[in-house]
């Protein structure tokens, strides 16, 4: 499911010549029809082709800013778990005090410290939404890094001679990947939910699964348009659960205690 909605998210709007900003303004507001299978807007624009590179968007936002947070997450954890001490206790009272505040606040302070312009571009985007899901991650990685920082390999490697930087990435955090890639697919279906939201709040991206769901959140007495509503939330929900059940399966693969 989850192949099937990335391959058509980026294949789909090549292979049929989708045009997400053509308007037709004889073609306003049509059900799902052969013409537009998604039906479409007020302004006539096919929503078809806004929902696949809508989801572009998002699934790109989510999988960089997964990234950001994986890289940032696995460095602070690794650092403070490998060190200890003093050191550790510096830098997990940071992690105490942002956990303290609420990441949705600090997503929504970030991005209005931005000009008008870059709020709505992408780097804006997966600038802010690294910079404040990497928490979790840094305790994950900290806590396994405690676990093996007194392994024998660690302390041989220590006697040979080896820099501490060395024996943290070519030693510890190899032996720390299960985790990593575990937490990490499950932080991409979260990025992606709280993009939408801030789209939803007009602070995200100007063409992605949450604005569409913005837009066609307009209560109308006199037509229903279920179409502008079903179609997002359809991908968007399908994509969540998806990665939501990678997660679990891999979770479950790189156990041992599930291995018979």
């Amino acid at each position: 499911m989850l192949l099937l909605v990335v391959l058509s998210c980026a294949l789909l709007p090549l292979l049929l010549g989708l045009d997400e900003r053509r308007q037709d303004t004889v073609a306003r507001d049509q059900a799902p029809n052969a013409s537009h299978w998604f039906g479409t807007d007020g302004l006539g624009r096919d929503y078809g082709a806004r929902v696949l590179v809508g989801g572009r968007a998002s699934l790109l936002v989510g999988l960089v800013g997964t990234l950001v947070c994986v890289l940032i997450g696995t460095v602070y954890g690794a650092v403070a778990g490998y060190y200890g001490g003093r050191v550790d206790d510096a830098m997990m009272r940071v992690v105490d005090f942002l956990y303290g505040i609420p990441y949705m606040f600090l997503v929504i302070l970030i991005m209005l410290t931005m000009s008008d312009e870059d709020r709505n571009s992408p780097t804006a985007v997966f600038a802010a939404l690294g910079l404040v899901q990497w928490l979790t991650m840094a305790r994950i990685v900290r806590g396994q890094v405690l676990s093996l920082r007194h392994e024998e390999y660690v302390l041989a490697a220590r006697v040979m001679g080896a820099r501490d930087l060395r024996i943290i990435f070519r030693h510890v955090l190899p032996n720390c990947i299960g985790p990593i890639v575990v937490y990490g697919t499950l932080q991409v279906a979260a990025v992606i939910l709280l993009e939408s939201f801030l789209s939803y709040l007009g602070l995200g991206l100007q063409l992605s699964w949450g604005n569409l769901v913005a837009d066609a959140n307009v209560v109308n007495p006199v037509e229903s348009r279920w179409w502008l509503l079903a179609f997002p939330c359809a991908f968007l929900g399908t994509t969540l659960l998806s990665l939501n059940f990678l997660g679990d399966g891999l979770r479950d693969a790189f156990d041992p205690k599930t291995r018979r």
